[in-house]
């Protein structure tokens, strides 16, 4: 079959229609970009538990201070009008309008319609979702879908105890006395949740002592000892908008188990019930987190390149400099230098957002003051030691801290290493003369091992923070292979044989109609269409079949497809979400690579001149 070529008239046109919708979406007056996360039905359940459980301890006995509890009751009806709207067929919820039922949103949803006592009201609704838990497995099934990970699965038993639908038998004890060791030995007494968890160990674990103390009478006094300090631990480490990670679930996790044992007057409690307050949503939903400013600004800057209008630059630098931690974070202990995703102050430096701004303040450097400069200069570097003091054991990056533990949001991961890698190449090529310039070598090469060592046996590579809900195991080798190749790519490695199969791969996975899925017989989306299209091109790969896929990603820009974001964002441990801003983001980067003058030349080995290309997501 003869594949048509490429409309030039109609690639420009598509190239520069989305390239200002990326740039209408830019606040002037912010001098940055927001983006718009996903409503999500499993936060709207979570926080609709919490404010119930306020209202239910407040009855029982009143605080000194008391809550506005019209405005709760409010704020609960309009949730649960949200989540009745967002039941699937199945009975199921996914975690956004766009996913599928799976068995942990279902449980919390139902949950929540048992906690605030409305199950007749919405009787047709709640028997739906009791069907559909039943036939998923029921507890058995959520415990399987984490596995070893208890990060999700003991929260989400918890806001089910609390609501009358689990008994506290089958939550878990987690061992909050921990948290009042300094923070060195947490990676050392090996937690069985995350590093960014704590408040839900502290929180929870002490609910459940709450409701079933420890029946060995001299671990529960050590135990009962320590509820204070690692309360107290708790309360040094929200930050001041009251959400922890800004993150709906784990703010609704510690502020329902606070309600639960009676702590109505705790200020984290208040705190944290007041962000929800803050961060609800006109239609009565809450998104999983309050934004993305930070990534979401450094993707569009390395996306738009020279396409970034003047007088911006200096802007965005400026804000993007602003946003770089001066201090130990308290949260995480991680030292200054890295970035978060927002500028909000439930951020926590990551080795994700971290490299995003490098390679993003690299782009705007050259259009920046002398002043400015300078700063960029001294800000790449002290972000470059932050992601050198980072890198693990294994040569990979985790993405908070460093030999924290096993569990995957802890350890290593392709798509964090190859990010990591592209900004210290980056950076090195510049900074010959630095001290850190040897380091930074050795830090490359174990990168490069590591990515090495990772790669599949089909030439794929799994990401930590995509996946794709159609393929198996939620996995998504489509956009864990291209941003790994990218690092190949920027770091002058296109020789290397694990390129060419992971090419290879990329190619052999493309759909029919040209487009991309997460991997095998997964339908396309414009996001790993735009990422696998802009990789192989820019990687030097030619033929029809890409001519193809340049051809519906011009179709899904003159369709408007491109402004249907697809949920293949992972918030941490299988929670999905998307982002608006992403397909456009992804779109440009690629149609620009695609309407380069050199785009029937052969593309050479490229070096940091590239990294305008587009950045990875979470």
């Amino acid at each position: 079959m003869e594949f048509p070529g490429i409309d030039q008239d109609r690639l420009h046109t598509a190239r520069d229609r989305v390239t200002q919708s990326l740039l209408e979406q830019f606040d002037r007056a912010a001098g940055h970009w927001f983006g718009r996360l996903s409503s999500s039905a499993l936060s709207t359940a979570t926080a609709v538990v919490a404010l119930q459980t306020v209202l239910s301890k407040s009855s029982e006995q009143p605080p000194t201070e008391s809550y506005d509890e019209q405005r709760l009751r409010d704020l609960i009806e309009g949730g649960l009008a949200y989540l009745e709207a967002e039941q699937n067929v199945d009975g199921g919820w996914g975690d956004t309008d766009k996913s599928l039922s799976n068995i942990s949103t279902t449980m919390l949803c139902h949950a929540a319609f048992y906690a605030t006592k409305q199950t007749d009201r919405f009787s047709e609704c709640v028997c739906a979702a009791k069907t559909y838990i039943d036939k998923a497995g029921g507890i058995p099934a959520l415990l399987k879908r984490y596995g070893k990970d208890k990060t999700f699965s003991i929260p989400i038993l918890t806001h089910c105890a609390l609501s009358g639908q689990v008994e506290w038998s089958e939550v878990s004890s987690l061992p909050f006395e921990l948290a009042c060791l300094p923070a060195n030995f947490y990676k050392t007494v090996k937690l069985p949740v995350v590093s960014y968890a704590l408040p839900a160990l502290i929180a929870i674990g002490q609910v459940k002592h709450h409701q079933e103390p420890t029946w060995f009478l001299p671990w529960r006094w050590v135990r009962n000892l320590a509820r204070k300090p690692s309360l107290r631990v708790l309360e040094r480490i929200q930050p001041e908008s009251g959400g922890f990670l800004e993150a709906t679930p784990l703010t609704s996790f510690v502020s329902m188990s606070l309600a639960g044992m009676g702590l109505l007057d705790h200020p984290v409690l208040r705190r944290g019930i007041q962000f929800l307050v803050d961060s609800v949503r006109d239609d009565g939903s809450w998104p999983i987190d309050t934004n993305l400013a930070t990534w979401v600004t450094t993707l569009s800057t390395n996306a738009l390149g020279d396409s970034l209008p003047e007088g911006r630059a200096e802007p965005i630098a400026d804000w993007l400099l602003n946003q770089q931690y001066q201090e130990v974070h308290p949260y995480t202990n991680a030292d200054p230098g890295g970035w978060a995703w927002t500028d909000l102050s439930g951020g926590v430096p990551d080795a994700d957002d971290t490299p995003g701004a490098i390679l993003a303040l690299a782009e705007l450097r050259d259009r920046c003051p002398e002043e400015t400069q300078s700063r960029i200069d001294a800000a790449m570097t002290n972000g470059v030691k932050w992601l050198l003091d980072l890198q693990n054991r294994d040569g990979g990056w985790p993405t908070f801290c460093k030999g924290w533990g096993t569990l995957p949001f802890d350890r290593s991961s392709n798509d964090i290493t190859a990010h990591a890698l592209r900004a210290i190449v980056l950076w090195r090529g510049s900074q010959t003369d630095s001290p850190l310039s040897a380091r930074a070598a050795a830090a490359v090469e174990r990168g490069f091992r590591y990515l090495k060592f990772s790669h599949r046996v089909d030439g794929s590579w799994l990401p930590l923070w995509f996946g794709n809900q159609r393929a198996p195991d939620d996995e998504n080798p489509t956009y864990g292979t291209s941003k790994v190749l990218t690092a190949y790519r920027d770091c002058g490695r296109l020789e290397e044989p694990e390129v060419r199969r992971g090419l290879d791969w990329l190619e052999a996975n493309q759909n029919a109609d040209g487009s991309w899925g997460g991997g095998s017989d997964t339908p396309g989306s414009v996001e790993e269409s735009a990422l696998a299209l802009e990789t192989l091109l820019s990687c030097g790969r030619r033929g029809s079949h890409l001519e193809l896929g340049v051809n519906w990603l011009i179709s899904a820009v003159e369709s408007g497809a491109v402004e249907n974001p697809q949920p293949i964002g992972f918030y941490f441990a299988k929670l999905w979400y998307y982002e608006d801003l992403y397909p456009l983001i992804f779109t440009v980067s690629a149609l620009h690579s695609a309407s380069r003058s050199d785009y029937n030349k052969s593309a050479s080995t490229s070096g940091p001149e590239l990294a305008s290309s587009s950045e990875g997501a979470r």
